[in-house]
């Protein structure tokens, strides 16, 4: 098989499976995102905590041992 009856099988694969695609509406858009950012600062803020507690820890250990 030839260089450019693989290309042209590829392309007409890849047209079959693009037509198989669903775009999401804007409010599914915005739905996710807003989902994705809360859960960003959720877990910001619980890392936040896990690293002042790992800090005081750690300074604690220090403390009674350094």
């Amino acid at each position: 098989m030839s260089w450019v009856a693989k290309t042209l099988t590829f392309l007409a694969e890849v047209k079959a499976e693009w037509k198989k695609v669903t775009v999401p509406s804007w409010k599914e858009v915005r739905g996710t995102t807003v989902v994705v950012m809360v859960a960003s600062f959720l877990l910001s803020i619980y890392l936040w905590f896990a690293d002042i507690i790992i800090l005081r820890l750690y300074e604690l250990v220090l403390g009674i041992f350094g």
